[in-house]
């Protein structure tokens, strides 16, 4: 018999206080995560930090799609990343951490697990 893997989660704040297409930044278990409610109002929570110049400015970045999947670009440099799997759709051989995200009785947590 395996042990389940039991998760910690962080609450951020109320999933009616997310603002669609804008992101947060949120310290989970000493991690900055950006987390994003898209216009489908769909949560996805990645790294804050930008791979490209070492700032924790991803929640900060512009939010869209590309070819229909959810995106952020940087507001450095401007790479994309998929907010799903957290891959820089520039330079695929890239990658943010990305992390689970739920609404729990209208607040919105984070797993750094």
């Amino acid at each position: 018999m395996t042990a389940q893997l039991q998760r910690h989660w962080t609450a951020v704040c109320r999933y009616d206080e997310l603002v669609p297409e804008r992101g947060v930044a949120a310290l989970i278990d000493g991690v900055a995560v950006a987390v994003f409610r898209t216009h489908d109002g769909a949560l996805h929570a990645l790294s804050n930090m930008d791979p490209f110049s070492g700032a924790s400015v991803l929640s900060r970045g512009i939010v869209g799609d590309r070819e229909g999947r959810p995106t952020v670009a940087s507001p450095i440099y401007k790479q994309v990343f998929e907010l799903a799997t957290g891959v820089c759709l520039d330079d695929p051989s890239i990658t943010v951490a990305t992390f689970p995200a739920r609404v729990l009785n209208g607040v919105v947590e984070v797993s750094s697990v």
